[in-house]
């Protein structure tokens, strides 16, 4: 029995061929879930409501979302229409943290929004 679910798990990972593989991928989320972190700490400390939690997560999801296509193959132009759907999710995501005022000329959270949308580049780029 233990013999046949290790198989079934070893299938299941069979399109990464190594440790050599698994650790650069691990490396890349961690980078990214660093890195987005150090930029949520600062925007904690400004007592914005988008702090580590929420930068190091947005960070995450956009390493994952460039790796696992690469993990399967993709070609460049599917990375090219992966990464557009990634920057307009961003988008929305930034945009429900821009919070109308009680004036029309009244915005906050503009610097949240970019940072969020920054955080998803550094997951990205990572």
């Amino acid at each position: 029995m233990w013999q046949e679910i290790w198989n079934t798990v070893l299938s299941e990972f069979s399109d990464i061929p190594d440790a050599t593989e698994i650790t650069r991928i691990t490396l890349r989320i961690l980078v990214a879930a660093a890195l987005g972190g150090l930029l949520g700490y600062e925007r904690e400390k400004q007592g914005k409501s988008a702090g580590v939690r929420t930068h190091m997560l947005v960070a995450i999801g956009a390493a994952l979302f460039v790796l696992i296509p690469q993990q399967a193959g993709a070609s460049t132009a599917d990375l090219t229409r992966v990464l557009q759907g990634l920057v307009a999710g961003v988008g929305f995501l930034g945009a429900g943290a821009i919070i109308l005022g009680t004036k029309q000329v009244e915005t906050r959270g503009l610097t949240t929004a970019a940072g969020i949308w920054v955080t998803a580049a550094i997951g990205v780029a990572a």
